[in-house]
């Protein structure tokens, strides 16, 4: 991993930042391409939100991207381009809550500060024999306090990265080396029998089901209508067609009969040229289904929408739900 002893706060932080959420196999090739397009924070700073996010497309909590944006204008405008070096400014940048504000001061700055992540809370968790579960309020005190009990405040970088580093290669969620442990005689979870056991886990909430009916409409000679996501909701920021949610699945061929449909299209004499099978994508609280439905005519107007010539739809940064349909869908394959 390219990040691994890395010294520069702004790789750092754009590394734990691409990383929240997201596997290493996948973060590698964002973080490569960030760097490249943007060397230095100030050169993400300057950069049009549209552009970034469009860089971001695909690797999901977009969240992180809005925050990514936020932190690197303040760096920008408050500390002169230059990332700030105490625990508690970086604590304050959008974005960055104690995890990543440890990372970044321990490991450019040196200070001593320990790095809780899912790895170290499963070490501590295994060897005291901890049932708490860490993803709890309580837990997340519980194991920083521990963690920052255990820390070698002499050469805080190293240790963070040890106990890191050993977490994922040795102490592993499943099938770890118990074996060939150097802490097995004093783990508690080991001589108890309780590897598989902990670290505990909290209880899984129930997912929100939601269903989004997207209309692509023409708006003219190949052009096509859009909007920016601007509610407080996910996506936001991003691009879609136009939009009909609703609380309950809807037959596909009940479209037509919907007040939707019927207000937008049916007193024009639109009809339905073409709708998608079901496409379903699973966030961390929500599961989405959609579908695409392909209208035969063109809209002149459409409030709160911007038409986009088809050709210039690559330039702005989807949901993976709808970058996904474009390319299966041969109709925008021609544009």
């Amino acid at each position: 991993m390219p990040w691994k002893g890395e010294p520069d706060p702004y790789r750092i932080w754009l590394s734990e930042i691409i990383l929240q959420q997201t596997r290493v196999g996948q973060g590698l090739a964002y973080y490569k391409k960030f760097i490249t397009v943007y060397p230095g924070i100030l050169d993400l700073a300057r950069a049009s939100e549209k552009e970034i996010f469009k860089y971001w497309e695909g690797l999901g909590y977009y969240s992180r991207c809005k925050n990514l944006i936020a932190t690197a204008k303040k760096i920008a405008s408050e500390y002169d381009g230059r990332f700030p070096s105490s625990y508690a400014q970086i604590l304050s940048l959008p974005g960055i809550g104690p995890y990543t504000a440890a990372a970044i001061a321990s490991f450019a700055y040196g200070l001593p500060h320990a790095v809780v992540d899912g790895n170290v809370q499963r070490v501590l968790a295994r060897y005291f024999g901890m049932s708490t579960p860490a993803g709890s309020a309580a837990g997340k005190k519980l194991y920083t306090d521990i963690a920052g009990r255990l820390l070698d405040r002499k050469d805080p970088a190293v240790y963070n990265q040890a106990i890191m580093d050993f977490g994922a290669t040795i102490c592993k969620p499943k099938n770890p080396l118990c074996s060939e442990c150097i802490q097995a005689k004093n783990c508690q979870a080991h001589l108890k029998g309780w590897v598989s056991q902990l670290p505990a886990k909290t209880q899984a909430a129930v997912r929100k089901k939601r269903w989004l009916y997207y209309f692509v409409i023409c708006a003219g000679k190949d052009k096509i209508w859009i909007r920016k996501r601007m509610a407080n909701d996910i996506w936001q920021n991003l691009y879609e067609f136009v939009l009909f949610e609703t609380g309950k699945i809807i037959p596909q061929d009940k479209i037509r009969q919907s007040a939707f449909y019927k207000d937008h299209f049916g007193k024009q004499g639109f009809r339905i040229r073409h709708i998608s099978p079901a496409y379903t994508q699973t966030l961390t609280h929500q599961v989405i289904t959609g579908y695409f439905v392909h209208l035969d005519k063109s809209l002149p107007e459409m409030a709160g929408y911007e038409s986009v010539p088809g050709k210039k739809l690559k330039d702005y940064p989807f949901p993976k739900f709808i970058a996904d349909y474009f390319k299966i869908y041969p109709g925008f394959k021609s544009w």
